[in-house]
């Protein structure tokens, strides 16, 4: 079963590359920046719906933002310095946080199924959206970075260290997914960001109006 499984998955990355060596860069990007704009939307929808039954404390306890396991990648401020990056490196940094968040949104999904939420129905749905987008994007942009030259294939190690476990208590549950969940729409943000840059570019529009 295992290797019926593998060569399935052989025959449908070989058929995508079959594709996307016949689409233009720019098309390529143009799809990449609307599957990566529907990723943020989801962890934008996800966040709502956890704030909507957030204690009070959980504020308090949240830990700072550079305290994700992504902080230590050097990635540009604001749109001003990201107008400054190589295409090779945004690539690169994107190409980066999508890998750095391939487990987390395993373990993301499997929280889920136990949060104490009265959404936990929907937010364990829409976390499994966003597995499938990241996964389908990463796959993607994997290829294109093939098109784009050496210094865009290659990738930071991000590890995440923080565990499977949420915590015992209802609030931990909460504080610890709600920021683990802070820190993707964070990075997906970026990400988002980045690759309307490179579409811009690519399409030889002005970088302003990106």
């Amino acid at each position: 079963m295992t290797e019926l499984c593998a060569a399935a998955a052989c025959r449908v990355v070989l058929h995508i590359m079959a594709v996307c060596n016949g689409v233009p860069v720019s098309d390529l990007l143009d799809r990449a920046s609307q599957r990566s704009d529907t990723l943020h939307s989801i962890s934008n929808s996800l966040t709502h719906d956890l704030d909507s039954h957030f204690p009070p404390i959980g504020r308090v306890l949240m830990p700072r933002p550079n305290m994700c396991h992504t902080s230590s990648l050097r990635t540009p401020n604001d749109k001003e310095q990201t107008l400054r990056v190589t295409e090779a490196e945004l690539m690169s940094l994107t190409r980066s946080l999508l890998q750095a968040w391939a487990h987390p949104l395993v373990l993301l999904s499997q929280a889920s199924n136990m949060l104490p939420h009265p959404a936990r129905g929907t937010i364990s749905s829409r976390v499994l959206e966003l597995q499938d987008h990241s996964s389908t994007l990463r796959d993607g942009l994997d290829i294109l970075s093939s098109k784009m030259g050496p210094a865009s294939q290659h990738l930071s190690f991000l590890p995440y260290r923080g565990g499977a476990d949420m915590g015992q208590d209802k609030t931990s549950k909460l504080v610890n997914f709600n920021f683990l969940l802070s820190c993707f729409r964070r990075d997906s943000h970026k990400i988002d960001s980045f690759l309307k840059v490179l579409r811009c570019r690519a399409n030889k529009l002005r970088l302003e109006s990106c």
